[in-house]
């Protein structure tokens, strides 16, 4: 075996232990073991563990770095990212080890390489597709950061779910992704706001938070409403003590009445 093969021999062994077991659950003996060699043929190749790691975790960025980079290229539409969806998930399936390592602790070995700064990279990719397809449809550019980093993260963790999960198949997943996606940008408003129930709702939490605090905020949906209530309650007292007073002369006048017929007859 040439040293070339040692090396490759020596990576494949040690993705799938790190896959596996994590960094620290690895040795360099037993990786050592597995490929029939002594512990100094691995040191002489990557220096010690976290060398070998390093190398595995910057050839899975790589990897995935470089397929992103090629599937967010050309015309933006909807088979363009039906095919990027079905290659992602194709990858995790076929890399699960490599995919497994980068999610898991791919800062373990104390190097830059994290999945973190892959998605990172991958977002501000995304950005600049979506600044473009904001700015045809009419809608602020500024937000384009925003929405890549919901689709980078959406897609990410369901990469990361069907890795363990395995079903429904490849194909069926990305149809959901693309569905997700796709027809919500379609219909994206330009303009977004809360409902009006739910902007209440944050109104009157905010309101609550300020008494808590012992602070003051205008309350002008509050008073709008209070204030005719109050002046009708100002109003209609009066009026209830006239009408409570014409009936008790009523009552007086029936009664005096009753007690002069009562005279006659006796």
């Amino acid at each position: 075996m040439t040293g070339a093969q040692r090396r490759e021999q020596l990576l494949d062994i040690g993705r799938r232990l790190f896959a596996k077991r994590g960094f620290d659950g690895t040795s360099i003996e037993e990786i050592a073991a597995q490929a029939g060699v002594s512990k100094p043929v691995v040191y002489e190749h990557f220096g010690g563990k976290e060398g070998l790691y390093a190398v595995v975790v910057d050839r899975e960025m790589q990897t995935l770095l470089t397929m992103v980079t090629q599937m967010t290229e050309g015309e933006n539409s909807r088979e363009k990212y039906e095919d990027a969806a079905v290659a992602l998930l194709k990858y995790i399936e076929d890399n699960a080890d490599g995919f497994r390592i980068l999610v898991r602790d791919s800062d373990a070995a104390g190097g830059t390489g994290t999945f973190g700064s892959l998605l990172a990279d991958i977002a501000s990719q995304v950005e600049y597709i979506l600044a473009d397809v904001f700015k045809a449809r009419g809608y602020d550019p500024k937000h384009a950061p925003m929405y890549a980093q919901m689709l980078t993260g959406m897609v990410a963790f369901t990469g990361q779910w069907w890795l363990d999960a395995r079903k429904p198949k490849v194909e069926e997943v990305a149809a959901h992704l693309i569905n997700l996606a796709w027809n919500g940008l379609a219909a994206l408003d330009p303009k977004p706001r809360l409902s009006a129930r739910e902007a209440r709702r944050q109104l009157s939490t905010r309101e609550g938070q300020d008494d808590a605090e012992g602070t003051s905020t205008p309350r002008a949906s509050a008073a709008l409403v209070a204030g005719p209530q109050t002046s009708t309650a100002r109003v209609s007292g009066p009026a209830t003590s006239t009408a409570r007073g014409e009936r008790s002369q009523a009552s007086t006048a029936r009664g005096g009445r009753l007690q002069a017929g009562a005279t006659r007859l006796s």
